[in-house]
């Protein structure tokens, strides 16, 4: 995929490749967006990458056909990034899994939804026939997002998470098939 520059809301930022340049920035904003919000797996500082281990990452998806590292940035910092991690197990070689990030000061700008169109772009023309991605139940916002850009509903994890309210929420299983 080219970098590309979106204008949304009077904010102007640029989605590309990420680039091993990137590694310490992605090593902090990972951190604070774990931080920011309870939709995503990891309280803050838990399973922390720091920024070797994103330099290897990005390295290791460099090389590998089947994996997507984006940022997202502006102003010259990173804002967000998204992943698509293939597998290298032949009967799962037409499929990636997503996952995606943004900082919380930037949320409403749409940098979610073009990191996941570019990520459905890019899938598509190397072939790949479907995404998957699991979203916490109520995250409705994202599930609606996901269902607009053609994912479904395949399955649900009951009471897979733990939050800081003590209850117990699901996770559910989305994909999008495009063959």
């Amino acid at each position: 995929m080219n970098q590309r520059e979106f204008h949304v809301n009077g904010m102007k930022y640029t989605i590309r490749h990420a680039i091993k340049k990137d590694a310490e920035e992605l090593s902090q904003i990972r951190l604070q967006i774990d931080g920011e919000t309870e939709d995503l797996d990891r309280e803050r500082g838990e399973a922390n990458i720091d920024t070797v281990g994103f330099e290897e990452l990005i390295q290791a998806d460099m090389d590998n056909e089947k994996n997507l590292f984006l940022v997202a940035e502006s102003g010259g910092s990173l804002v967000g990034f998204s992943r698509c991690e293939g597998s290298g197990l032949k009967r799962f070689a037409h499929k990636v899994e997503f996952g995606v990030g943004v900082l919380k000061d930037y949320w409403g700008y749409q940098i979610g939804t073009n990191l996941l169109k570019e990520s459905i772009d890019w899938a598509q023309t190397a072939g790949l026939k479907k995404m998957t991605l699991n979203v916490l139940e109520t995250n409705e916002k994202a599930i609606h997002l996901y269902e607009k850009l053609g994912f479904t509903v395949e399955g649900v994890l009951k009471k897979d998470k733990r939050l800081s309210d003590g209850r117990y929420y699901n996770t559910v299983i989305m994909g999008r098939w495009s063959g």
